[in-house]
């Protein structure tokens, strides 16, 4: 199975104003997108996988934890996988690849946080594609302190 995968995107500033860009994203690799605001900094939306979709994940506005577990059992999964866990950030552009046979989670960590999420599928393809999991069943939301 190919492990989630990080394409550096980047930021042009002139006197017009900047420009974010991801230029190695195929974007005929997606048939949707959708648009994730919390109500609240630190709220979890987790666990939500599939076995044939894939996806790309951007943040556009503030950051956030993104994670991303290899599920091996549909119907109950080790609670002892390896978990990805990644921190996003629109002052960084980049976009998370997350492959099909992954459960994914974010957790906003300021106010105003966008995520633009890109799926492999279209909705109803997802839903016959579509297992959710507690969303502290990978517990990988606390903040590291340094």
């Amino acid at each position: 199975m190919i492990d989630p995968s990080i394409i550096d995107g980047g930021l042009a500033v002139d006197d017009r104003g900047e420009l974010v860009f991801a230029n190695d994203l195929l974007l005929s690799d997606y048939k949707r997108f959708y648009v994730i605001k919390n109500h609240t900094p630190q709220f979890v939306r987790a666990w939500h996988g599939h076995k044939k979709e894939s996806k790309a994940i951007v943040v556009l506005q503030g950051s956030a934890i993104v994670g991303a577990v290899a599920i091996d059992d549909w119907e109950d999964p080790s609670t002892n996988l390896k978990v990805h866990r990644y921190v996003l950030s629109a002052k960084k552009p980049q976009v998370l690849l997350i492959p099909a046979g992954f459960a994914n989670g974010i957790m906003t960590l300021v106010s105003d946080s966008t995520v633009l999420v890109f799926s492999s599928s279209t909705l109803q393809e997802s839903s016959g594609d579509d297992f959710r999991f507690p969303s502290r069943y990978w517990d990988i939301w606390q903040v590291e302190e340094r």
